[in-house]
């Protein structure tokens, strides 16, 4: 074991403070990771604050981050995909029991028995997982993703969860050149949906209550921009969308999007409402609609996901901050005051 330098949470009212934690010397098919850049994830508050208590409590000490990419420092003795050198990254898994059905088909996401990043039973060293906030990580080089150098890492870094969280149903539900694709919410999320939409070639619309994001949107790779609360604009578009990504965490009426879906057109739930969402079925029966949700996917797909954007060139749009001023970050992601997401700099917690 060794001791790696962190910003952990003491319980759920204290703020992230300079930690020392303990780290896991590499295994046969362990990568060390010197970890360069972390992004900050909205459930990285959620669970701070033990926000989940009822599903999901929180132990304490708290180390969050499960948008990882950093540098692969030592490989243990039977490690095949890494060298010394090269980038890696991590996300918000860190193991399964890779024999379940899910495992056996590249769905990890769905193994239940997986190891999420953090705030999960460690197998290995007890108490639980530590994540991203932090100089170092060890893990099973099976659950380290490959980075395309041609990518500005710190955008990368958000990419292990909002870009794979808004991938993974646009693959599974066919988004392709000559596809309508609508876009709920301009965020953290949904500003990489729009990203990956553009790439795949399809026609994208993005949706907002915020008339003054239509520049921005355009700017992401939207065709066109509809304000949600104008009704005319919304009629304008009824039956004729293949797919829907909703980002939307808050409260808002869904009917409205399910309306706009042509014959067989599906929309997708990748924000998640803190109220269930009330759904008129009939929308759903007349037009073999869908309504589905989805969280992130599998290695391989995220993999997928890495090369898709090293083809692309494409990267979240990032504010780049020094850890020490995490605790500001997470006030202003309360206010949705950054575009579009926060990414640390890991080089100032080494600098301490």
């Amino acid at each position: 074991m060794y001791n790696a330098k962190a910003y952990s949470a003491g319980s759920a009212t204290a703020p992230l403070a300079p930690a020392t934690i303990v780290r896991r010397d590499p295994t046969d098919h362990d990568v060390q990771i010197e970890i360069l850049y972390c992004g900050i994830c909205h459930s990285d508050l959620h669970q701070v604050r033990n926000e989940w208590n009822d599903v999901m409590p929180t132990v304490y000490p708290c180390v969050p981050g499960h948008e990882i990419v950093g540098r692969v420092t030592r490989v243990g003795s039977a490690v095949t995909g890494f060298n010394t050198g090269d980038l890696a990254a991590v996300g918000c898994m860190v193991d399964s029991d890779r024999t379940c059905p899910a495992c056996q088909a590249g769905l990890e996401q769905f193994c239940p028995n997986m190891t999420l990043t953090y705030n999960f039973p460690d197998k290995h060293l007890g108490g639980v997982t530590y994540g991203g906030y932090s100089d170092s990580v060890v893990i099973d080089e099976r659950f380290a993703l490959r980075v395309p150098a041609n990518l500005n890492l710190a955008g990368v870094a958000p990419l292990l969860c909002a870009g794979i969280t808004t991938y993974s149903p646009m693959h599974h539900w066919g988004v392709t050149k000559g596809k309508k694709v609508g876009v709920v919410g301009l965020g953290g999320l949904g500003h990489i949906g729009v990203k990956f939409a553009h790439a795949l070639g399809a026609h994208v619309v993005v949706f907002t209550t915020s008339p003054n994001k239509k520049e921005d949107a355009l700017r992401l790779g939207a065709d066109e921009v509809v304000v949600s609360r104008n009704a005319d604009e919304m009629q304008k578009h009824s039956g004729s969308f293949d797919f829907i990504l909703d980002a939307v965490s808050a409260d808002h009426d869904i009917n409205a999007y399910i309306q706009l879906l042509a014959r067989d057109g599906n929309i997708t739930m990748v924000g998640a409402p803190e109220k269930p969402l009330a759904v008129s079925v009939f929308g759903l029966i007349f037009g073999r609609r869908s309504l589905s949700g989805s969280p992130i996917g599998g290695i391989p797909e995220t993999q997928e996901m890495l090369d898709f954007c090293g083809a692309h060139e494409i990267t979240s749009d990032v504010e780049i901050i020094p850890i020490q001023k995490v605790n500001e970050a997470y006030e202003r992601l309360l206010k949705a005051d950054v575009k579009y997401r926060f990414s640390i700099d890991m080089a100032s917690l080494r600098s301490e």
